[in-house]
């Protein structure tokens, strides 16, 4: 006999728990599914007066609850875990019902994953998740790709429970194949841009401007009343307002300063080389997270190798100027993400709107930000635009701002404070914007050594030549 619920939340741990009560508290019924019982029984307890859900302790009990064709949605650890949780379930289900991987899967798996399920007469769904703890029980960003009939039989259910923004729910159909889990894992990327980003300028203020964290977290309060208002620049301000209960000093000083990840950046950036796509900044991201990682190499380092001495003197121009080449390096980071969506796009014909991309960016997800607005304008007016750069808007701002963004980094330079992705974001806007750049000379050292040939100005392009150097 066919059950009544709508769907079914697999794996329990917060993310899934909260996407589950956010879906029956939408008006949908659904079940919950834990290999362990106790976190059943605890999503359970949560539930809301007239919210219908249903706890199951098999996968057999679960494909009995549920309303064809059925609807499982996995919030399980990526790779292994996700393959075992859906051998465990295939027995029980029947051709035409939906998996949808809500995990931050690697496209390369979620790739494999819908030819193999759709060989099988499955629908499979990748569909990327974003806006943590908070987004998943109140209103997340949903990126799902797969199948369009697929897209369809969830469409009433992902539109709902979706954050909601001027412009409609910020959800939709990415594309076919793992469009939705590629397009998760650039904002992810990106978001590793954006958090280094910050976490630069923190250092620029405390070690360049001397500024306390409360005097930073007025700063960023006021930053993001302004063009960097967004959700990081929100944090970041109650961040550095918070102190530590058990020893009262700000909360920042007494967390160590080794950066954890779970592999999305590290992904982007393997797959930007893959493509041949420049991503600097978010690959600066990543590395400085490796680098934050050798705690105690660095504490050794500090001992012996010397840099200039510190001479922090608070400077408004300066700050503003700091204000200035954050924004200017954000608009980078995200060129390089889009930019590697395109990439991707051509490869995978997919059909991205870019434009509709950055609309369901809006709310609900990590890098949500005034800024997307722009993206979504210039995208609108320029529906294949080859580089975020090339918008007059933001790339009129960064040839006006660009003096402030050249200060700041001389001014790190100066004073011994590493910025990795500021740094690299600057030298991607000069690299981008010059006609010739210095490889002429790698192309005649690859030539000397290899015969690798190359290419002559005077020349067709294509044309090879080989020189008998001296």
């Amino acid at each position: 006999m066919e059950g009544s619920s709508q769907i079914c939340v697999v794996g329990l741990a917060v993310m899934g728990q909260n996407l589950a009560l956010n879906i029956a508290r939408n008006g949908f019924p659904v079940t919950v599914y834990n290999r362990s019982y106790d976190k059943t029984e605890a999503t359970l307890a949560r539930l809301g007066k007239g919210e219908k859900m249903v706890g199951a302790k098999t996968p057999a009990e679960v494909a009995a609850s549920l309303a064809r064709p059925r609807k499982l949605l996995l919030l399980v650890k990526a790779g292994q875990p996700v393959d075992d949780t859906i051998a465990s379930f295939l027995p029980h289900l029947s051709p035409g019902d939906l998996i949808i991987d809500g995990g931050n899967s690697h496209p390369d798996d979620t790739e494999r994953r819908s030819r193999e399920l759709s060989a099988q007469g499955f629908r499979f769904v990748g569909m990327g998740v974003s806006g943590g703890e908070e987004g998943a029980l109140n209103g997340p960003s949903l990126m799902p790709g797969g199948d369009a009939s697929a897209y369809a039989d969830l469409r009433p259910i992902l539109e709902k429970i979706a954050a909601q923004v001027e412009d409609g729910p910020c959800v939709t159909h990415i594309g076919t194949g793992a469009a939705g889990h590629f397009v998760k894992m650039v904002h992810n990327g990106i978001e590793y841009g954006d958090m280094q980003l910050i976490a630069e300028c923190y250092d620029l203020m405390q070690n360049v401007l001397g500024m306390t964290p409360k005097q930073m977290a007025g700063t960023f309060a006021e930053w993001n009343k302004g063009f960097l208002e967004s959700f990081l620049i929100e944090i970041t301000a109650r961040i550095l307002a918070a102190d530590d209960p058990d020893t009262g000093a700000p909360m920042v000083d007494v967390i160590v300063d080794r950066a954890g990840q779970k592999g999305t950046g590290r992904w982007t950036s393997e797959i930007a080389l893959r493509y041949g796509i420049p991503a600097p900044t978010m690959q600066a991201a990543v590395e400085a997270r490796y680098l934050s990682a050798r705690k105690a190499e660095r504490i050794a380092a500090s001992e012996r190798l010397r840099g200039p001495d510190p001479a922090a003197r608070f400077d408004q121009a300066v700050l503003d100027a700091v204000r200035d080449a954050l924004y200017c390096s954000k608009i980078c980071s995200y060129a390089q993400g889009l930019e590697l969506l395109a990439a991707a796009d051509a490869d995978k014909s997919w059909g991205l709107d870019y434009g509709e991309i950055a609309r369901i960016w809006k709310g609900g997800c990590i890098i949500r930000a005034r800024f997307l607005r722009s993206i979504q304008a210039a995208f609108a007016k320029q529906k294949r635009l080859p580089n975020l750069l090339l918008d007059p808007e933001l790339g009129g701002f960064l040839q006006e701002h660009q003096p402030a963004w050249r200060r700041v980094v001389a001014l790190a330079a100066e004073h011994g404070v590493p910025i990795l992705a500021m740094g690299a974001s600057l030298s991607y806007y000069d690299s981008y914007r010059r006609a010739r750049l210095p490889q002429n000379l790698t192309q005649a050292q690859r030539d000397l050594f290899g015969a690798h040939t190359f290419e002559r100005t005077d020349r067709p392009a294509g044309e090879m030549f080989h020189h008998e150097w001296p």
